[in-house]
């Protein structure tokens, strides 16, 4: 292959790395496989005296989408020219002095603000073009709707999502697949979003990094603020202005060093994404007379963190059987030091990577931490080739099937009954108000299900018999795995409805479960052979329930397994106190804060208990609504007066019992 043709042929790569990255909130490769492709795309470009249309050295970030309205930058955003040395930008100084900062890894916002107010925001788009969000960024929440200064104001900063917010939005997701890989990626899909209500539960943040235009009116003539040609004055101008600015050093060469280090410290803790520095000329004249090449501006230049790399051997490929029907490779390796922790594992995403690694057992490999934060593996130094794609699933024994999909090569497993596609159904048998087993997350419970230690859910009360493999998996102890076996036995104690719920049954909730179980006096075996017709006589529980319930114990399968699992368990009977059935035939709905309950959910138990039932929506079936503020304007207030529904306090439930 010639130079013109690896030239185009990296220029496709990169450029559907990046339409990826900043298009479709994905990656497709590492940033260290990026930044390597790309220099050497530069590389060419220089010594062939050569640039091919459509090269990403002369193009910057993606197209803005359809969906959101487009529009023209006042000015060109451009890229920043970049290093990992940094001695090279102690040369750089040329002994200015100049302003060192953190490079945010978010969202690129242009902001608009006349007569005070929010006139417009805009995302960086392609430099040249942008999407508007205006309406989006009105919910960050940071971000000054109006401020002090009339005239017209220009200004650009990062929209960004803190790891500890990002942590906390991916908790409320119970399944892996669908979680989010990175705080950038969230950020991105929020801030596009054509419905800014999403926007706003995201908890977007808006850090300015740059002020573009100051502009006074007539209206203000001789208030405008006198920056110094300082572009740290700029700085304490846009706080003043009740905006977040990006934290910053005043550096010269000879302490420029230094500060790069004290950021280089601060990151391992630091809570907002940055993938490196920038370092900016403090006098706004002489940055401005150095003018700008096609795609970088001089005054400026980028520092990414040069990657701790390690050299190790890989040992073995794990791979892990998900939900979806993909089984992901996982690179095992001899541990090693990276950034301060021990490391010993990388996901390697899908076969078109390892492919294009050669990787083998046994290979010599360099590891990073992409971002300082991601293992990942860099290089393969001896390239042994791929071999020993498991033809069946470690999950569930079923054959497995190389498949493309957008263009990589993945491994699926072709079992529609294959464990791992059923981690809802573990996830719920042990969750709290089934049985209730604490240290059996679900990502945990994949771990468990991709080596074969749970087939079905009596497993789960065996795994003493994979203590050693445990005990050594990342994440799990000696301490962690005690506190596993003491929740596990704790579990073995539980009620019948608890039980019937933690089955899985189509429709069947925790509140049916006990309806039903109460219906056949707890009375398991006469449950194991009910019809639906008898069952969709039973108040609250109907036809489709019914069928629901009747038809999942007529599957031998599904008996064997509850036969399995009943040898397994202890079940307590009934309190006798559960005789007063005075709330029989009332249908209530919680809404509101509680006082004299821990949460909605134990008066929600104290109903069922009672015979009552508990709906989430007020319906003319609706008998009571209780709300401690009876006086609440909510939705659900209003459609109860306007129903005659009785709204209820707490205290007014309580004398009814």
């Amino acid at each position: 292959m010639n130079q013109i043709e690896r030239m185009k042929e990296l220029i496709d790569i990169l450029n559907k790395a990046s339409k990826a990255y900043y298009a479709e909130d994905r990656e497709i490769m590492s940033n260290y496989e990026y930044d390597a492709l790309y220099d050497e795309l530069v590389a060419l470009e220089k010594e062939t005296n050569t640039t091919l249309a459509g090269s990403p050295t002369v193009t910057v970030g993606y197209e803005a989408v359809d969906e959101l309205p487009k529009e023209r930058h006042e000015s060109p955003m451009l890229s920043l020219a970049k290093t990992k040395e940094r001695e090279e930008l102690r040369d750089w100084l040329q002994g200015k002095e100049a302003m060192l900062s953190w490079k945010l890894d978010g969202l690129t916002i242009v902001l608009t603000y006349s007569g005070g107010k929010l006139l417009k925001a805009v995302t960086r788009g392609n430099g040249e073009v942008g999407e508007v969000i205006t309406n989006n960024a009105k919910t960050f929440v940071n971000l000054p709707l109006q401020i002090p200064f009339k005239g017209e104001l220009i200004l650009r900063g990062e929209a960004v999502i803190t790891y500890s917010d990002f942590e906390k939005i991916n908790a409320q997701i119970p399944e892996t697949e669908a979680k989010y890989k990175n705080p950038r990626n969230l950020c991105s899909g929020s801030v596009r979003q054509l419905n800014n209500e999403i926007t706003a539960k995201r908890k977007v943040r808006f850090v300015a990094f740059s002020l573009v235009t100051c502009k006074e009116i007539e209206a203000m003539e001789g208030q405008m603020p006198d920056f110094e040609n300082s572009r740290e004055k700029q700085f304490e101008f846009l706080q003043k202005q009740g905006f977040e600015v990006v934290e910053s050093k005043i550096v010269k060469e000879d302490t420029i060093l230094e500060a790069i280090e004290y950021f280089a410290n601060k990151i391992e803790t630091y809570d907002v994404p940055s993938d490196g520095l920038v370092l900016a000329y403090c006098d706004l004249e002489y940055g401005k007379s150095l003018g700008r090449t096609s795609k970088f501006p001089r005054d400026s230049i980028a520092f990414k963190w040069a990657d701790e790399i390690r050299e190790t051997i890989l040992k073995e490929i794990e791979w892990s059987p998900s939900r979806t029907g993909l089984i992901n490779p996982v690179a095992i390796f001899e541990p090693v030091e990276l950034e301060g922790t021990t490391v010993s594992r990388a996901s390697v995403h899908n076969i078109s990577i390892m492919k294009g690694l050669e990787l083998g057992i046994g290979d010599k490999i360099t590891v990073y931490k992409a971002n300082m934060i991601i293992p990942q593996i860099a290089e393969n130094l001896t390239r042994s080739g791929v071999k020993d794609i498991p033809e069946y699933c470690p999950a569930c024994g079923g054959k497995t099937h190389i498949q493309k999909v957008n263009e990589v090569e993945v491994l699926t497993c072709t079992n529609a009954e294959c464990q791992a596609k059923k981690i809802k159904a573990f996830t719920l048998f042990v969750s709290r108000d089934a049985l209730n087993i604490d240290g059996l997350s679900e990502a945990t419970l994949e771990k468990f299900i991709g080596k074969g230690f749970i087939h079905s859910f009596s497993d789960m009360f065996h795994l003493d018999r994979y203590k050693d493999e445990i005990t050594r998996m990342e994440g799990f102890g000696e301490k962690s795995y005690r506190n596993l076996m003491d929740s596990i036995e704790k579990a073995r104690i539980t009620t019948l409805p608890k039980l019937i719920y933690g089955l899985g049954i189509t429709g069947i909730g925790l509140a049916n479960a006990k309806v039903i179980c109460k219906y056949y006096d707890y009375d398991i075996e006469a449950m194991k052979k009910a019809e639906k017709e008898e069952l969709s006589e039973i108040d609250g529980i109907g036809e489709v329930l019914g069928a629901a319930f009747s038809d999942y114990f007529k599957k031998e399968e599904n008996l064997e397994n509850l036969d399995k699992l009943l040898k397994e368990l202890e079940i307590e009977k009934q309190p006798a106190n559960e005789a007063n059935q005075n709330l029989t035939g009332l249908v209530f709905v919680i809404t509101g804060s509680v006082e004299h309950f821990a949460n909605r959910n134990e008066i929600k138990e104290l109903i069922e208990e009672r015979g009552g039932k508990v709906t989430g929506s007020v319906t003319s079936k609706t008998s009571y609504l209780i709300n401690n503020d009876i006086t609440s304007n909510s939705g659900k207030n209003k459609k109860a007066k306007e129903l005659e529904i009785p709204i209820i306090s707490e205290e007014d439930f309580l004398k009814m019992l």
